[in-house]
């Protein structure tokens, strides 16, 4: 074996590693690019919540690396030319899917949140949390600028 496809396997398991240090956001939370901007603030009454999963973006970056680097040590099998192509491509196709599994597994519970704001329109956030982190009929606060809006108590 050569030295390469010792390092497959610690290279496989770093990736997926990686993959599961994304920060889980929270209504609570900010990121740094969010900091320092006006934002608008809304207040309503929670009419509805519904439970929901939140699935990760759809990146690719879970299945592209696992693709690659299953590529990488499926090459690494076999003898010849023949067996080292089959290999990447079976290393290719099983690490994608592999790297593509990790990253859906990434999933956040989340709620729903229907809110009817006192200028007596009605909206609904999707956003990270619990079912008991809000009752209907809370008073609540709408914060956000369109692109990123959260409901607070």
């Amino acid at each position: 074996m050569t030295r390469l496809s010792h390092l497959s396997l610690p290279l496989l398991a770093s990736a997926a590693l990686i993959s599961a240090c994304t920060p889980q956001p929270t209504p609570n939370s900010y990121s740094r690019t969010e900091t320092m901007r006006p934002q608008s603030v809304e207040l309503g009454t929670l009419q509805s919540i519904r439970p929901v999963n939140i699935r990760p973006g759809e990146t690719r970056l879970g299945m592209g690396t696992g693709a690659i680097l299953g590529g990488i040590a499926g090459s690494q099998i076999g003898g010849g030319t023949a067996a080292n192509v089959a290999g990447g491509v079976a290393g290719a196709v099983a690490g994608g899917a592999l790297g593509s599994a990790l990253q859906g597994s990434q999933s956040t519970a989340g709620l729903e949140l229907t809110v009817e704001l006192d200028s007596g329109r009605t909206i609904a956030i999707v956003q990270p949390g619990g079912p008991n982190d809000f009752r209907i009929g809370d008073r609540v606060r709408v914060i956000g600028n369109g692109e990123n809006t959260r409901v607070t108590r």
